[in-house]
């Protein structure tokens, strides 16, 4: 049951990662990218942060996402009558990308449990290194995000992370530790 609602939060990240740019075509017939930002008075409590980073550490790399140019939200979803929260993003040139949830509902100065996230890196556009949320996380106390503030002022998000996911093709455990610094408009 844990797989499926996590792999359906996976689903569901992929997809608002994916509607955050779209084709456009310009005047000459050629395609163009062109993103799309989302409309902060929408009642869904989705947001696309326009400015900030969020940073992902494992393994010995870093990975930074800059809202000016890559696509950062933050989600809130109900699936089986549960509410989660989350981030989610994609680099503009799509080699990397991130989702983290949480159960509950968002809030300022929030510490609450990770149920599921992804990392998928791909270096050289065909072999894709993936990290998913470890089985062991759930029995981890250092497995938790925190919401330092939410939704205050122009603040979308501010908070760290810290949980363990494995490498596919591994059952080691990585310890992934993060930060998260977003505003919206």
């Amino acid at each position: 049951m844990k797989l499926l609602k996590f792999t359906l939060i996976a689903l569901l990240f992929s997809a608002v990662i994916a509607s955050c740019q779209k084709d456009a075509q310009s005047t000459d017939g050629s395609l163009t990218k062109t993103g799309i930002k989302a409309d902060t008075s929408d009642n869904s409590g989705n947001f696309f942060a326009s400015k900030g980073t969020l940073t992902i550490e494992v393994d010995d790399s870093t990975y930074t996402f800059d809202a000016a140019k890559d696509s950062i939200a933050f989600i809130n979803v109900n699936i089986d009558s549960n509410k989660y929260y989350g981030l989610t993003a994609i680099n503009k040139a799509h080699t990397v990308s991130f989702g983290i949830s949480s159960l509950g509902f968002a809030s300022p100065d929030l510490k609450n449990t990770i149920a599921g996230g992804q990392l998928l890196v791909t270096a050289d556009g065909k072999n894709t290194r993936q990290y998913a949320l470890s089985t062991e996380a759930g029995n981890n106390p250092s497995n938790a995000i925190y919401l330092e503030q939410y939704m205050q002022d122009s603040v979308l998000t501010k908070g760290t992370f810290t949980t363990l996911m494995s490498k596919k093709g591994t059952q080691a455990a990585q310890v992934v530790t993060g930060s998260f610094n977003l505003q919206r408009k």
